[in-house]
C-alpha cells in the first residue's frame, strides 16, 4: 500500500517538460568563433553549428540545446565561460 502523496498531474507535467539553452546575438563575438563554440562544446558538425550561428546572427537568438534542467544549466554556464550570451528557458507545452 502506497501511503506517500502523489504529485498532481499539473506539477508532474511541469517538471517533465524539458529546458532549452538559448544563445543570443551580441556585438562582440565573431561568427567563426560562435560556430567553433557550438562545434567544440556541443559536438555539432560544422554545418549544424554554422546554421545555428547564422540563426543567432540573423534572428537574434537560437535554441542550441534542449534537455534536462541540470545539463542545460551546465551548458548555459559553459556558454558564459566562452563569452557568449546565453539563457535557460522552460519549454512551453
Amino acid at each position: 500500500m502506497n501511503t506517500l502523496p502523489q504529485p498532481d498531474q499539473e506539477v508532474r507535467a511541469t517538471t517533465d517538460r524539458p529546458w532549452r539553452v538559448v544563445v543570443w546575438n551580441d556585438p562582440v563575438n565573431l561568427m567563426t568563433y560562435v560556430t567553433y563554440v557550438f562545434e567544440t562544446h556541443f559536438g555539432y558538425p560544422h554545418d549544424r553549428a554554422h546554421a545555428l550561428m547564422l540563426k543567432v546572427h540573423t534572428e537574434g537568438r537560437a535554441v542550441v540545446n534542449e534537455g534536462g534542467r541540470e545539463q542545460m544549466e551546465r551548458d548555459v554556464v559553459a556558454m558564459h565561460a566562452y563569452g557568449l550570451w546565453a539563457t535557460l528557458e522552460h519549454v512551453e507545452g
